[in-house]
Order: C-alpha cells, then sequence, then structure tokens
C-alpha cells in the first residue's frame, strides 16, 4: 500500500531525512520510532503529500503521491503531531465539515459520523466547542477526522500524546482491529506501544534508518532482550556528548 523509495529531504541545506526506503503492506501496523529530531515527522509529511521531498519517490496505492497528491490524499486518514482543529468549532459541526469536504455523501455523512464518535468514544462532547476541550479530547476528535471516510492507509503521528492510560489503552485496541485490514504507519515515544500494537518497526536516527524489524526481533538483539535498551543502543541521546558512545 505505501512505497517509499530513496527519499530524501533537506531544509536549506541541512539534511533532515538520507535515502529512507521501506514498504508498509496492507494488514501491517508499522511503528516509526526516534529521538526527537530524528525526522519522523518530517517523513509523515512527506507520505501525505504536504511536503516534497528533495529526492526519492513516495507511492500510496501504486500512485505516485507527488504527481497525483488528491487521489494519495483520499486514500489516507492523517493525524499530525499537532492537529489542526477549527476551535471555534463544536465536534458534531467539525466531523460534519470534515465529511463534506473528503466527498462524503450527503446521505452517509450521519452515519460516517456516528461510527467515527463511537471508536473515538466522542459522544460526551459532540456538541461542545474544540477550544473547551481537554488535550485527551482534542486528539480523540482529531483522530475522529482521520478515521471518517475509512481509509484504506493510516498516518498518525503522536496519537495517544494527551490521553490517560485507559484512553491509550482503547486507542492501542483500536489501532490493531484496524490494522487487520489497513496499511497502518504511526509514531510514538511510548515504547510499550510498538510491543503491544506494531507487527513491525523502524527506527530512524539522524535522518536514516538504523533498524528494520519485528518488535520480537529487535528485543533479541539486546543483551537484556528488553526494546528501550536496543534503542538506546543504536540512537544518539540529544544530551549525550558527542564522544561516539552510544547513549
Amino acid at each position: 500500500m505505501i512505497s517509499v523509495e530513496h527519499l530524501s529531504k533537506s531544509f536549506d541545506g541541512h539534511v533532515v531525512l538520507k535515502d529512507l526506503s521501506f514498504e508498509v503492506n496492507r494488514g501491517e501496523v508499522l511503528g516509526f520510532l526516534g529521538p526527537n529530531g530524528a525526522g519522523k515527522s518530517t517523513t509523515m509529511r512527506i507520505l501525505t503529500g504536504f511536503l516534497e521531498p528533495s529526492a526519492g519517490r513516495v507511492s500510496v496505492g501504486g500512485i505516485n503521491v507527488q504527481e497525483h497528491p488528491l487521489l494519495t490524499k483520499a486514500m489516507i486518514g492523517y493525524l499530525p503531531e499537532s492537529s489542526a482543529l477549527y476551535q471555534e468549532m463544536k465536534v458534531h459541526s467539525f466531523l460534519k465539515f470534515i465529511a463534506e469536504i473528503r466527498g462524503i455523501a450527503p446521505s452517509e455523512q450521519a452515519s460516517c459520523i456516528e461510527r467515527v464518535v463511537s471508536l473515538c468514544h466522542l459522544e460526551k462532547v459532540l456538541y461542545q466547542s474544540i477550544e473547551t476541550l481537554s488535550k485527551g479530547f482534542k486528539q480523540r476528535t482529531g483522530l475522529a477526522q482521520a478515521l471518517i471516510h475509512d481509509p484504506d492507509v493510516l498516518i498518525l503521528d503522536e496519537p495517544t500524546d494527551g490521553l490517560d492510560p485507559n484512553q491509550k489503552h482503547e486507542i492501542r485496541q483500536l489501532i490493531s482491529r484496524m490494522g487487520q485490514d489497513k496499511a497502518i504507519i504511526f509514531s510514538t515515544h511510548i515504547l510499550e506501544e510498538v510491543e503491544a500494537v506494531c507487527t513491525r518497526a523502524i527506527i530512524i536516527n539522524h535522518g536514516e534508518i538504523v533498524a528494520n524489524s519485528s518488535p520480537v526481533e529487535l528485543k533479541s538483539m539486546s543483551p537484556t532482550g528488553r526494546l528501550d535498551d536496543f534503542f538506546r543502543s543504536i540512537t544518539q541521546s540529544d544530551t549525550s556528548s558527542d564522544t561516539g558512545i552510544k547513549a
């Protein structure tokens, strides 16, 4: 469903991504991991057509994202790192607006809204203004807009950010269920989410892929058998000194 070939990105001469190549198939949930500044959000913005790559090619469903952005965006549900919500709108009005711009037929909009409200547990706040919501409810509203057109591909940047432990558990279960028939990429800093949800994980560091395997295989590469220890062994901490010693 998603194919990334030799993807690179630079900003004003600063290289952010270096020659990334990977694929995500239907039925896979890919965890996208890396330290802050590693290039995770930049990659996701390129995959969804919001940024142009400096080099390389991205396709979704066999269609080139750069050549046919509208076609590919129709297949993608995207939750960005900072979910873009219209604060003055009520949750229901916002979801109806998203349904309209997604081209959902008027006769189907109510059922689509009802489905995502139930999935994301938004019943209690459906007629509240978004600006009055807690961070967790705002995040769930952002997730609902990504799901409203029932896309084949989901790209989720920190989908459980701001949620309490019970809400995190519910979203993880939802991602697991949807991952059975969709292609899903989600970034996270919570390594237990990777073990609980992902069929595969990619770790990037300084814009390069440094690991690409199942969580079980990644854990087996650490002497302790722990994913967090393996992650630290192949990534450079922002706070470590530049001695060449891995954090």
